[in-house]
């Protein structure tokens, strides 16, 4: 059963390659695929080498992190992804993201603002207000509450969650994250940047959420590992 979702062991890979390429994850993070109906989800393991992954690293586990298919642990903040899904039966895809430029915001407790166009899809970004690992179930509860109903949670000095529908919108909305982070730390340098407005939002996100565009957005970061 488990060799039947090659395609989504190869789109894992593709993701964390293309994040790390664009320094979205580090040596660290995690990106994982739900089965349908099931309790059980793909991930990469916790020894996996971001920059140089293989489908050989991606494993399957329970959501009590029990390994069902391969033969090396899990990362240990898998209860990030388990927990969520618990409480999100419409999520599908999760990722824990340390970017460089999102992070310094909840390192200094500024908000990440919408202010391109590509943030409309964001929502409205959750924060998370603890600074640990979030290893064990109760953590995982925890941040999965501080989510709720959204897609993202800025953990406090220690990155981002993304909560999606698949791993195309998980790699996006991670993707728009940063970059909009880092263009509102440039513009708060020369002056105070525009936010969009809760109008101009709905709208632009109403465009913008749409599989061509997403998948415009990966084929850009998929040339490049492949250059």
């Amino acid at each position: 059963m488990m060799s039947g979702y090659m395609q989504q062991k190869k789109e894992l890979v593709d993701a964390i390659l293309m994040l790390e390429r664009a320094e979205v994850i580090d040596f660290n993070g995690h990106f994982s695929w739900r089965f349908p109906g099931q309790d059980h989800m793909l991930i990469n393991s916790g020894a996996s080498v971001r920059s140089a992954l293989t489908v050989d690293d991606i494993v399957t586990i329970d959501f009590d992190g029990n390994l069902i298919e391969g033969d090396v642990a899990p990362p240990m903040e898998f209860h990030i992804h388990s927990e969520i899904y618990r409480k999100r039966p419409d999520v599908n895809s999760v990722v824990h993201t340390h970017p460089t430029w999102s992070t310094l915001f909840s390192m200094t407790g500024n908000a990440v603002k919408p202010v391109i166009m590509q943030a409309s899809v964001l929502g409205e970004i959750q924060r998370f207000p603890k600074t640990v690992s979030i290893n064990t179930r109760p953590l995982g509860e925890e941040l999965a509450e501080c989510l709720g109903a959204h897609r993202v949670a800025m953990l406090k000095s220690h990155g981002a969650v993304i909560a999606a529908e698949g791993i195309l919108e998980a790699f996006v909305l991670a993707f728009y994250l940063e970059e909009n982070a880092h263009r509102q730390y440039l513009a708060q340098q020369i002056g105070e940047p525009m936010v969009l407005s809760p109008e101009q939002i709905e709208t632009i996100s109403r465009n913008l959420w749409k599989p061509k565009l997403l998948q415009k957005v990966w084929a850009y970061h998929a040339g490049k590992i492949r250059a």
